[in-house]
């Protein structure tokens, strides 16, 4: 998962700053990630190709390796993570992730905050999203 992660935030993300060490990201994914979160992998041919990490109501990580996009992954993943949390998700993302909010915005999350930046290891603006069930208080209908 961690392989995963790193190579694919290298991808989508190469002018943010990395905050931790490959070897720091290798050992939260072992030491925090997966004792304390709800944790999936898609996995083709012993490959991982992507991880979706699920809080209590917080989709924590959804990450596809860059040979893994554009095969359904990514939807599939929200999918079970509404199905895992029908009442409601929240994510962060970066504003700089263009790909990434659209996707978010294509399955129904709603942009409801953004950050400078300040409070994040990165230091870089964030977009908060929120994604209600239909009918539920709150949401938005589309």
């Amino acid at each position: 998962m961690a392989e995963v992660w790193l190579r694919s935030f290298a991808d989508a993300l190469p002018n943010v700053r990395r905050a931790h060490t490959e070897a720091e990201v290798r050992t939260w994914f072992s030491d925090v990630v997966l004792p304390r979160y709800e944790s999936w992998v898609a996995v083709a041919d012993s490959a991982v190709l992507g991880l979706l990490v699920l809080g209590e109501a917080e989709l924590e990580q959804l990450y596809l390796d860059p040979a893994g996009r554009g095969q359904g992954i990514g939807d599939r993943f929200v999918e079970l993570a509404k199905q895992r949390r029908p009442n409601g998700l929240g994510l962060w993302t970066f504003q700089v992730n263009t790909p990434a909010r659209r996707f978010y915005e294509r399955h129904g999350f709603v942009p409801v905050e953004h950050t400078d930046g300040a409070e994040n290891e990165e230091r870089e603006p964030a977009v908060r999203y929120r994604w209600r069930p239909t009918g539920s208080p709150g949401s938005t209908v589309r």
